[in-house]
């Protein structure tokens, strides 16, 4: 509460000022004229301007006086009297209870001066107030249109009043006669430029989004005081004229200034020591396009409703900023041309100029003169030699003594009076600009150009990017939008600084809105080429072949007349062929919007929003690099995702897209495809995003291997694939349209060894949540096994122990399961392996090499195997885990066979986490299995004997499939003539697995 009670203090510490100053200037009786004391007479309007505002701006703050008032009543209780400046403070809230009477009460002592300031502005005003046809007439702006004097300094006697911004002296107008309005009931003068100023506009800017309806305020003023009806009558008059010609006058001027910045920004930018002698050209172009730019601003968030609301939409906006832009960054980036120019036609010409004047000055007192010399003694101490030695040029002490100057020279009866001598002024006018171009070029920027009021109005600033993106034509230059959020930082204030955090939050929030925008625009229409070219790739798939050649084979049989309006398909390539350049494809279309997107990229590869760096192409980079993972199409509801195959089709059609993009933009293309495919061989992205690892990883192990567990999709290891069982839903896939081997080579393309090791590490977590099981149901059957192992040559006690064991058709099935996990991976390492081989030979050979002749009982053999696994190769302690088995038996309808790849993986792993010999522990299974399958063929119990043919043939396959055992050991304790017999039995005429 206390900061608020000091700003109102603050207020009347102003405002004391003010009156003093005006009073004094008054008692002076000082000469005004914006052509000769330009600075002085602006600074005079300017502190009136800004008092006026201060004091309207205190009256819209509607809880002014409880604020005061709970402040004054902590005070008390707090120090036990009231603060000495609450009454005075009191006093004035109610003296400006009624604001701008007030206002006009303490001015009338002042019209005199006002007055006088104000009518200097009809030689200047009036000039600068032209419809666009004049401007066109008079080829304002253009250097093309004297090319003999294209080389001649842009210069005339009122330099400064060139690029005065037009609401500046709006505003002066409006407000100055408002404050001294007899002035406007008895001097036609004033009267004349106070209607011409009435007739620009509805709103004048106040401070930042506070705005003045200029002929309502004036109307209820006028309107209290008596004698003033005919001016009621003008200013009726004059909003009419607004809203009727205002909006239409101000969308010409806008559309000349698009092709005047246009024109002008070539012109320098292919010659730019053009900026030299033409710099004044620059800063009335970025002065009147900024008027343009904000009195459409302010109109169009406070619209009057008029019959022609187009008036007030501009969709090519995004061209006047880009060209403003382009023109403030050409000044910057040439500042050393504009400079080195300056210092010499300050030293070379305007120092003898005014040397000359001086002389011929009649009288010129001590102070005066010694002021002059110093003037003289300045410029001509410049020199080329200073610029070439990058030395930094402070002329700020010139143009201050020369606004002391006009001060000593502007009151009346002055020793020198300037209005008497006109040459002085006009000479140091020219001068005090040309200093301005060596050491204040930024500020004149500043000064000319800036748009940070723009912060202010961010639902404006979004529609006019909204509409301006809508329009082809201006895609290529909606980049000035972001760029213009570069200026947001000089809207605070240094006594203000509380207010810089939410500035910041502000500007950011659009800043990264806009290109967040124009790189999604660009990434979609990167992403419909793609489409495009992935559609274009699919025809010449040899999936569409059966159509074209039975169509083929069809005619040749049997011509047949086309049915009436059945279009005739055409053939892959059609679409190249086309006889008429006119014809727009919509490929054509797609580029020709690239190219424009692509284009505004142009304006500059970074700039800074308060302290920021903002660097426009990473957010291009940015959705680049998602809308490979959108090419998936996983949708985790249905279950649904796209084919390896085709995701690497389109991949390959993206890659190719995004290459033409290096074409536009400077942007590392091969740099951006190998981070992006890098990381996609991760679980999660750069921004926490899954990937496509994680999301093939879901769905192979949510959808295809769920139902593999259940037996509604078959392993297939003749074909190397899953199969669907034949059932009477339809499936939701086709299990080999996913799992064949194309399809997995196609899936190790695009996630890496990285990707497959992250699926290898999922596909074990369902392996070891499957052996915890096992290993519940073996501690429970814990004594019996022990027993068994320990009498497994005595078969009638091996017999009655088999009885006890419990939980047998709960191990086969988790063992299955284990197998169908494994079965698939062995498929995943082997697409793996035929991938590598062919992108990278030379290291796939020495893992080889060393995997081959690691020793079994080398500490180092778990690592090794780990790296040639990693590398797809099948290793003894993590083998291949599928290999082709007999043509007549090639797969069984509860996926039983891959039991054998399922107990050599986990006796194989298990026994090296333990530190045992695989080999001997294996063995002593095999003992014991044969052992207890021999007792089978004593049995006569009919459940006993069931598929015992098919157990003969699983132990087969165990031993077939292990690198630790041999048929020279299977034999030793199993007879071969059982395993015979067996697969005569269980053989079948067709296989199951094809059906």
């Amino acid at each position: 509460m206390s900061s608020y009670y000091d700003s109102f203090l603050d207020v009347i510490e102003f405002r004391d000022h003010v009156y003093e100053l005006l009073n004094t200037i008054d008692a002076c009786q000082c000469f005004f004229d914006i052509s000769i004391n330009f600075d002085f007479t602006k600074n005079y309007l300017d502190l009136i301007i800004t008092y006026t505002s201060v004091i309207i701006m205190l009256s819209r703050i509607d809880d002014k006086k409880a604020l005061v008032g709970m402040f004054n009543c902590a005070h008390e209780m707090t120090n036990g009297s009231s603060d000495p400046s609450y009454p005075r403070l009191g006093q004035m809230f109610v003296e400006y209870e009624h604001t701008w009477k007030k206002l006009t009460e303490e001015f009338g002592p002042h019209t005199r001066s006002v007055t006088s300031a104000l009518l200097s502005l009809r030689m200047v005003y009036p000039r600068r107030n032209l419809p666009a046809e004049q401007w066109r007439s008079a080829q304002l702006l253009s250097l093309l249109s004297a090319p003999a004097a294209m080389l001649d300094p842009a210069c005339c006697n009122t330099m400064a009043c060139e690029y005065l911004s037009m609401e500046v002296m709006e505003r002066w107008i409006i407000i100055g006669f408002l404050l001294c309005h007899s002035s406007v009931n008895t001097n036609q003068a004033s009267q004349e430029l106070w209607k011409m100023a009435l007739r620009s506009g509805l709103y004048l800017t106040l401070t930042r989004d506070e705005v003045l309806n200029i002929h309502k305020v004036t109307e209820d003023l006028f309107d209290s005081i008596k004698g003033y009806n005919k001016r009621i009558a003008d200013i009726k008059e004059c909003r009419e004229h607004v809203i009727v010609n205002c909006g239409a006058m101000h969308r010409e001027r806008r559309q000349f200034l698009r092709g005047a910045l246009k024109e002008l920004f070539n012109v320098l930018e292919d010659e730019p020591g053009l900026l030299g002698p033409k710099a004044l050209f620059v800063f009335m172009a970025l002065s009147f396009s900024r008027d343009e730019v904000l009195w459409l601003v302010r109109h169009s968030e406070n619209m009057p409703k008029i019959k022609t609301p187009e008036d007030y939409i501009d969709n090519q906006m995004a061209e006047l900023l880009f060209y403003m832009e382009k023109l403030r960054g050409l000044m910057r980036k040439c500042s050393y041309v504009v400079q080195r120019y300056h210092v010499q036609y300050l030293a070379q010409f305007d120092a003898l100029v005014l040397n000359d004047t001086i002389q011929n000055m009649y009288v010129c007192p001590e102070e005066e003169s010694v002021l002059m010399s110093s003037f003289v003694s300045t410029l001509s101490a410049l020199s080329i030699k200073q610029v070439e030695n990058k030395e930094e040029f402070d002329l700020r002490a010139l143009r201050l003594d020369w606004m002391r100057l006009q001060a000593y020279t502007s009151v009346n009866k002055a020793p020198l009076p300037i209005k008497d001598y006109i040459d002085l002024p006009k000479v140091m006018n020219l001068i005090q600009f040309h200093t301005r171009m060596v050491d204040s070029l930024d500020e004149l920027l500043f000064e000319t150009s800036e748009l940070s009021i723009l912060s202010f109005y961010p639902r404006v600033f979004e529609k006019m990017f909204s509409q301006s993106s809508e329009e082809m034509t201006m895609k290529r230059y909606l980049m000035a939008f972001p760029s213009v959020c570069s200026q947001f930082s000089q809207c605070g204030h240094p006594l203000c600084p509380e207010e810089v955090s939410a500035m910041e939050k502000r500007s950011l929030r659009l800043c990264v809105t806009f290109l967040e925008q124009i790189a999604k625009q660009t990434s979609t229409v990167v992403l419909e080429i793609c489409a495009e070219q992935c559609n274009l790739n699919d025809q010449l798939q040899p999936k569409h072949c059966a159509e074209a050649i039975s169509a083929a084979r069809h005619r040749k049989q049997k011509k047949q007349v086309p049915k009436k309006g059945e279009v005739l398909k055409e053939k892959p390539g059609a679409e190249s062929l086309r006889k008429d350049r006119s014809v727009v494809t919509n490929v054509d279309k797609m580029h020709l919007m690239l190219t424009e997107l692509c284009s505004c990229y142009s304006l500059c590869t970074d700039f800074i929003v308060f302290d920021h760096i903002v660097v426009p192409t990473e957010f291009l980079i940015s959705h680049l690099e998602t809308i490979i993972v959108r090419m998936a199409n996983y949708n985790q509801t249905t279950q649904e995702i796209a084919r390896p195959t085709d995701l690497l089709a389109g991949l390959r059609a993206y890659t190719a897209s995004v290459h033409s993009l290096s074409s536009y933009i400077n942007v590392d293309v091969t740099r951006l495809v190998k981070n992006v495919l890098l990381q996609q061989t991760q679980p999660l992205d750069s921004r926490g995003v899954q990937t496509i690892t994680t999301l093939y990883t879901n769905w192979f192990l949510e959808s295809l291997l769920r139902q593999a567990s259940n037996a509604l999709i078959l392993h297939c290891p003749t074909m190397h694939c899953f199969v669907n069982q034949a059932t009477e839903n339809d499936p939701n896939f086709r299990a080999e349209e996913f799992s064949d081997v194309s399809e997995l080579q196609a899936l190790a393309e695009l996630i890496g060894p990285y990707g497959l090791k992250f699926l290898s590490e999922n596909l074990m977590w369902h392996i070891t949540s499957q052996v915890s099981e096992l290993k519940k149901l073996v501690i429970e059957n814990m004594d019996i096994l022990v027993q068994m192992k320990n009498n497994f040559d005595k078969p009638e006690e091996m017999a009655n122990l088999k009885k006890r064991l419990t939980g047998g058709e709960n191990v086969l099935k988790r063992m299955t399961i284990i197998g169908v996990i494994l079965s698939f991976r062995a498929m995943a390492q082997d697409c793996l392996k035929q991938v590598l081989l062919k992108h990278c030979p030379y290291l796939m050979g020495p893992l080889e090499c060393l995997r081959d002749f690691i020793a079994p009982e080398d500490d180092i053999k778990v690592n090794v195997f780990e790296l040639a696994s990693a590398a797809g190769l099948a290793c003894n302690i993590d083998p291949a885990l599928v290999t082709a088995i007999s043509s007549m038996q090639t797969g069984h309808n509860n996926n039983v066979h891959c039991l054998a790849v399922a107990i050599n993986q986990v006796a194989a792993a298990m026994f090296t986490v333990q530190a045992k010999n695989i080999e001997q522990h294996l063995k002593e299974f095999l003992l014991m299995a044969s052992n207890a399958l021999l007792q089978l063929g004593q049995n006569t119990e009919r459940m006993d004997l069931k598929n015992r043919e098919s157990v003969y043939l699983l132990l087969h396959m165990i031993v077939e499939e292990s690198p630790f055992l041999s048929q020279d050991m299977l034999e030793s304790c199993f007879p071969y003539v059982l395993l015979r017999n067996a697969y005569r039995e269980v053989y079948k005429s067709f296989v199951i697995t094809l059906g």
